[in-house]
């Protein structure tokens, strides 16, 4: 019998995008191989869903009408959340084994591993199939 697998996501968190500045061109292309290595070896084994750099640039979106929206990069914050990595794995320890292995952590880079709740602890929302979540526009 298959172990059952759950969710977990890599967030990953940079003190510095300058920390980039200072690789010279084929340390930048070296770093950015041993990425696109990392990654496509997940998928192989298919323990990565998905995953996806984030923008410098964003919103935050806060107050009880959604009255207060601050532009980022955001100031106030001491890391940047660059990026995620989307898991299906056995457990926790497996997905913290993956998070280990980043490239980008002798750079000061960290990675913070999330088990992905099946609801809402607090309000008991659901997650839904992304199937769910995306509709086409009803044809007219």
């Amino acid at each position: 019998m298959a172990a059952k697998l759950s969710p977990y996501l890599l967030i990953f968190r940079e003190s510095s995008g300058d920390v980039y500045k200072g690789l010279s061109a084929d340390q930048r292309q070296n770093l950015m191989e041993q990425w696109n290595a990392w990654y496509d070896g997940l998928a192989a084994e298919g323990k990565v869903q998905h995953g996806n750099p984030l923008e410098a640039q964003g919103r935050v979106v806060s107050g009880a009408r959604g009255e207060r929206v601050v532009d980022g990069p955001f100031a106030e914050s001491k890391e940047a959340i660059g990026g995620y990595f989307f898991l299906t794995v056995a457990d926790i320890d497996e997905a913290t084994e993956i998070a280990k292995r980043c490239p980008s952590l002798a750079l000061g880079m960290s990675v913070e591993v999330r088990p992905v709740a099946e609801a809402c602890p607090g309000l008991g929302v659901r997650a839904r199939p992304a199937s769910a979540q995306v509709r086409e526009p009803a044809a007219v």
